[in-house]
C-alpha cells in the first residue's frame, strides 16, 4: 500500500489520515479497509473466518538475555521516543477490550524492564474486563515484585526457561541472571496464586534437547504446565536452521518413555498448546505448541501490537500497520477502532513455514513481543 502523497486537498487532514509514515517508519499508517458489514459488527474479525480475542501487547523490545535462539549479542534496540507512551497502550487495549478481546498478554523484549509495567498492567485491569497476564523471563521475580505485580492486576503469568542445568542456562541466555533466580520467580507467582502459571521452553538439538524428561519432572514437582514450543525462525540473524530445530513429536516420546501421558481435550479452540496429563493421575502437564510440524493457523485467534505501535495480525506477518499517526495526529477512539478493526482483517490464513515460498520477517520475536 502506497502512503498518499502530499497534495492541496489532503495537507489539511491530520497526518494519520493523510496515511503518512512516522518519523523512521517505513510501515503505512492506514491498512486497506475491510467491507462495512465488518465494522457494523462491532468485533475484531479476518478475512478467513476467525474472531480475535487474544491480544499480545509488547511493552518494549529491549531484554536483558540475548538467547542463542533469538538476539544476536549486538543487536540494538529502539529509541524510547519510538515507543509507545503509558497512555498510547492504555488507548489501544481499551479499544481492543470494546472490539471483543478479552486476554492482554504483556510481553517484550522483557516486559519487567519497563518502568511503567505496574502502572500499565493496573489501567488495562481497571479500565477493561480483560485477563491481564505476563510473559516474562523470571530474572526480574523477587517476592516483591511478584506481589507487586498481584496487586497492579496481573492476574497469571508465564516463565520462559531453556534449561534447567545452571551452566547451560548461562550460555543460553547469555546473561548475568541464574537458574536460580527464575526458578523462585516460579515459586513466587505459585504462593501469589497467579495460576496457572506455565513454563515455556524451546529445544535446540545438541543443546537442550536432552532435557525434556527433566523438564517434564520440573511440571510434576510443582503442578504446573511446561510446554514446549518448536523453535521458530524468528531470530535476529536468521540463523534458523530445520536441523536445529526439534519436533514437538521426539519430545513427546522422550518424556512418554518415562512419564506415560494422556491427552486433555482443550478448554478453548483457538488454544495453541496441544497439553497432555500424566498417566499417573500428578498434577502437572505438559504441553507442546508446534508451529512447524503441527500448525494451528487455523484456529488462531491473536493479534500482536509491537512496543513502537505496529499492528501484526500473525506473528509472522510481513506486512504491519503503524498506529503511531494515528495515536500522535489527532485520531480519536473510533478511528482508533477502525484502524484494529481493518488491521485484523488483513491476517492471513497461515505461516507457511513448510512452504518454499516462506520469508522470515525482518523483525526478530524479541522486536515483536512472544
Amino acid at each position: 500500500m502506497t502512503a498518499l502523497a502530499p497534495t492541496a486537498s489532503n495537507l489539511s487532514l491530520p497526518q494519520w489520515r493523510r496515511n503518512e509514515p512516522v518519523a523512521g517508519s517505513s510501515s503505512p499508517a492506514l491498512p486497506p479497509a475491510a467491507p462495512e458489514s465488518v465494522h457494523d459488527r462491532g468485533a475484531l474479525l479476518d478475512s478467513h473466518g476467525r474472531t480475535i480475542r487474544d491480544l499480545r501487547l509488547s511493552l518494549t523490545d529491549r531484554c536483558n538475555f540475548r538467547c542463542v535462539y533469538c538476539m544476536d549479542p549486538e543487536v540494538r534496540f529502539a529509541d524510547p521516543a519510538e515507543l509507545l507512551t503509558r497512555d498510547e497502550f492504555r488507548r489501544v487495549a481499551i479499544a481492543a477490550a470494546r472490539l471483543g478481546v478479552r486476554k492482554i498478554r504483556l510481553t517484550g523484549g522483557e516486559p519487567t524492564l519497563h518502568p511503567e509495567l505496574l502502572a500499565i498492567a493496573a489501567s488495562l485491569r481497571r479500565e477493561t474486563e480483560c485477563e491481564v497476564a505476563l510473559i516474562t523471563n523470571g530474572s526480574r521475580g523477587r517476592r516483591e515484585d511478584v506481589e507487586a505485580w498481584k496487586a497492579a492486576g496481573i492476574a497469571r503469568v508465564t516463565l520462559s526457561l531453556d534449561s534447567l542445568r545452571p551452566d547451560r542456562f548461562a550460555r543460553l541466555t547469555r546473561s548475568t541472571a541464574s537458574l536460580r533466580e527464575v526458578l523462585a520467580c516460579l515459586e513466587h507467582a505459585i504462593s501469589e496464586n497467579l495460576t496457572p502459571v506455565k513454563v515455556n521452553a524451546v529445544l535446540l538439538r545438541g543443546e537442550n534437547d536432552d532435557e525434556a524428561v527433566a523438564f517434564a519432572e520440573l511440571a510434576r514437582r510443582y503442578g504446573i504446565e511446561v510446554r514446549f514450543i518448536e523453535w521458530m525462525p524468528l531470530d535476529s540473524g536468521h540463523a534458523w536452521r530445520p536441523d536445529r530445530w526439534v519436533p514437538a513429536s521426539e519430545t513427546r516420546t522422550a518424556i512418554e518413555a518415562v512419564h506415560p501421558l494422556v491427552a486433555v481435550r482443550p478448554a478453548d479452540p483457538a488454544q495453541t498448546a496441544r497439553s497432555f496429563a500424566f498417566a499417573d493421575g500428578n498434577p502437572g502437564r505438559v504441553g507442546f505448541i508446534a508451529p512447524i510440524s503441527s500448525p494451528f493457523c487455523g484456529a488462531c485467534s491473536r493479534l500482536r501490537i509491537t512496543a513502537d505501535g505496529k499492528v501484526r495480525p500473525c506473528l509472522f506477518s510481513t506486512t504491519e500497520w503503524d498506529l503511531r499517526p494515528l495515536l500522535r495526529g489527532g485520531g480519536d477512539d473510533a478511528a482508533l477502532r477502525r484502524f484494529l478493526v481493518d488491521a485484523a482483517w488483513t491476517k492471513q490464513a497461515g505461516h507457511g513455514i513448510t512452504t518454499p515460498e516462506f520469508r522470515q520477517p525482518p523483525r526478530p520475536m524479541s522486536a515483536i513481543g512472544g
